[in-house]
């Protein structure tokens, strides 16, 4: 029988979790309630919240006693991420759950956001229709609006529970159809990198890949790195760096500053290009910050406005990636197209700039330190430099499986 591991406070919310975990266990599944609250629970816990709190190395009577609640939610995240990688690591957790305002939230999802992909996980929440990253991260956490607050079961909570209960049976007892075992090679996308990207995963398709595509939008670059992190990946295609120029100039697509990193750090094989270092991304014109009134915009869309990098910016970047890529623990290949870094960086096209191209690979070779370097006469779309990128990674991983 598959188990659901049902993590909220007690204290608060334990009538609401009680109801959703019979609910649950109407479906055919096994139940552990974990209490993440720090004063008297309202039900009895599976795993008390003394068992929580041990796991963050706190005491419950003493966070309790301080009246801190800030304080109370990060130590409790803390004992609940421990808590649930260790039921996962029994084989006592085949799915996760949780329910509750933001502090439930930030208790239940920082648990699930700690188990690998492909563990169902649910939240239902009453921040589930604003702004859900710093819940969901870069995984694949499931969140539910409650509708209601969560302050007793109502007929609007009762059917919204309900729903969340065989929601999280369902993907409990779920199985997946065998599928044809390939090594997987991730690569990241931006719409004008497409071509490019489309090619080469063509290419490393034929070379027996299966190739998972990620969007990089922030959270794309963040889950593809999540997954470099587990061990999920036989090498890495890391042609769309733009999330980088984001992090550096301030736009709305950043993956943050350790982006670039997690697959030099678990010494995976990479090759890596600069598509859409032309760029900062930001939304709707009029959402564009002031002090950038002056620069080159491109509205790309009614929701996404372009900013072109200048050059010193280019130059930055250039020496952040040389920096991030001399420090790889495993093989690695830069692939600079010497004539655009995107669909809008060749002559003609609104971002063309030869001097910043020109500033972003002098910043390159500022910091560059033993990185195999291939530098092709050609954009960043050309079919011929898609298909040098993916015959180079298939070499890469080849080499390090000898």
């Amino acid at each position: 029988m598959p188990t659901v591991v049902l993590v909220g406070t007690l204290d608060t919310k334990g009538n609401e979790l009680a109801y959703l975990r019979d609910r649950v266990r109407e479906h055919g599944v096994d139940v552990l309630l974990v209490d993440a609250g720090v004063f008297e629970p309202q039900v009895e816990a599976d795993i008390t919240h003394d068992e929580v709190a041990r796991a963050a190395g706190e005491d419950v009577s003493e966070l309790a006693s301080r009246g801190d609640r800030g304080a109370a939610v990060t130590a409790m995240a803390l004992g609940a991420v421990e808590v649930a990688r260790r039921l996962q690591a029994d084989g006592r957790l085949d799915a996760i759950a949780g329910v509750g305002g933001s502090g439930n939230s930030a208790i239940a999802t920082a648990a699930m956001r700690a188990l690998p992909v492909g563990v169902p996980k649910l939240m239902v929440s009453t921040l589930a229709s604003g702004d859900t990253r710093p819940y969901v991260g870069a995984v694949d956490v499931t969140m539910t609006y409650s509708v209601v607050d969560i302050s007793g079961v109502n007929s609007i909570s009762a059917r919204i529970l309900a729903n969340a209960a065989g929601a999280i049976a369902g993907m409990a007892k779920a199985t997946v159809p065998p599928v044809a075992e390939k090594s997987l090679v991730a690569a990241t996308m931006f719409g004008v990198t497409t071509p490019c990207v489309t090619r080469a995963r063509e290419r490393l398709e034929e070379l027996g890949y299966e190739v998972l595509v990620f969007h990089a939008t922030g959270t794309g670059g963040q889950s593809m790195e999540a997954l470099a992190r587990g061990g999920y990946l036989a090498g890495v295609l890391d042609v769309t760096t733009t999330e980088l120029a984001d992090d550096l100039v301030g736009g709305v697509l950043s993956a943050g500053p350790d982006r670039l990193e997690a697959a030099g750090a678990a010494g995976i094989p990479q090759v890596v290009s600069l598509g859409a270092l032309d760029m900062v991304n930001f939304g709707p014109r009029d959402t564009v910050p002031q002090r950038f009134a002056d620069r080159n915009l491109y509205v790309h869309n009614p929701t996404v406005t372009l900013m072109r990098t200048t050059p010193d910016e280019c130059a930055e970047l250039g020496r952040r990636i040389g920096r991030k890529l001399s420090a790889a623990n495993g093989p690695t290949a830069l692939f600079v197209p010497l004539r655009g870094v995107s669909a809008i960086d060749v002559e003609g096209q609104p971002f063309y700039d030869p001097a910043a191209d020109a500033a972003l690979l002098a910043g390159l070779r500022e910091t560059l330190d033993g990185v195999e370097t291939r530098e092709l006469d050609t954009d960043v779309n050309d079919p011929a430099f898609a298909v040098a990128a993916a015959d180079r990674l298939h070499e890469l991983i080849g080499e390090a499986r000898r």
